[in-house]
C-alpha cells in the first residue's frame, strides 16, 4: 500500500517553477569525487510529485538475485535521448543542469532515470552508476528528489565514513569527478512510517 505523501511545511505553492542555481554548494570527497547540492531547488515540488505519481507509466521490475526472481522495491521509468519528458519543468531543469555544469562536464544531460520510492520498504542498495562509461570515466549524475525526504546514503568503494543526505520536497544533489567509481550511494529501507519520494536522474548519453 502506498504511503501517503505529506506536503513540505515551507513549500505551499502549486506554481511549479526553478529556483536559480546560483546557491549551489560543493562538497569535495576522496579520490576526485565530490557532490554539489542545493536545498529546495524546485518549487511547487509536491505538486509535481502528484503529477509524476498519477501520470508516468510506472513499471515494477523483477531481477534474479542468488538463483531467485524477485521484485525490485521500487517502481521505475526510463526517458532516452529525445524522449519528450512527463513535465514541461523537468526539460527546463535538464536545460539548466546542461549550461550550469556546460564548461567542466563537457557534454549535456541527455536521459532521465525516475525511481518511485512508494513507502520505507521501497529501495535501491549500495552501487555506483558504471554501466557504461561511468565505469572507466568521470562523469556527472544529477538527482532531483519530489516527494517525502529519504536518505541517499554515500561511502567510499573501499571503506570509510558514510556520508547521509536526505532528500525530497525539491533538493537536488548532483555526483561528479569520480564519484560513480570510487563512492558508493544507497537509498536504504526505513522502518519509520514515511510518506513516497520520486527521484529523477539525469545523465549524459552512456551513463547508466
Amino acid at each position: 500500500m502506498t504511503a501517503h505523501l505529506q506536503g513540505s511545511l515551507f513549500d505551499q505553492t502549486d506554481e511549479i517553477r526553478l529556483g536559480p542555481l546560483a546557491g549551489m554548494r560543493r562538497t569535495p570527497l576522496t579520490h576526485r569525487a565530490w557532490i554539489d547540492e542545493l536545498p529546495g531547488w524546485l518549487h511547487g515540488a509536491d505538486a509535481l510529485f502528484e503529477v509524476l505519481a498519477a501520470e508516468v507509466p510506472w513499471r515494477a521490475e523483477r531481477r534474479t538475485m542468488y538463483d531467485h526472481v524477485v521484485d525490485v522495491p521500487r517502481l521505475l521509468a526510463y526517458y532516452g535521448v529525445g524522449d519528450p519528458l512527463p513535465h514541461p519543468v523537468l526539460a527546463e531543469a535538464r536545460d539548466a543542469l546542461c549550461a550550469h555544469y556546460a564548461d567542466e562536464l563537457g557534454e549535456p544531460f541527455t536521459t532521465a532515470g525516475l525511481c518511485h520510492y512508494r513507502d520505507g520498504r521501497d529501495s535501491v542498495a549500495w552501487h555506483g552508476d558504471r554501466i557504461g562509461r561511468g565505469a572507466r570515466e568521470d562523469t556527472m549524475v544529477a538527482i532531483l528528489s519530489v516527494g517525502t525526504p529519504r536518505d541517499l546514503l554515500l561511502r567510499p568503494v573501499h571503506g570509510g565514513e558514510t556520508l547521509r543526505r536526505p532528500l525530497g520536497h525539491g533538493d537536488l544533489i548532483v555526483m561528479g569527478g569520480s564519484c560513480q567509481r570510487t563512492w558508493e550511494h544507497a537509498i536504504p529501507k526505513s522502518t519509520r512510517t514515511t510518506g513516497p519520494r520520486i527521484s529523477i536522474q539525469f545523465r549524459p548519453q552512456g551513463v547508466r
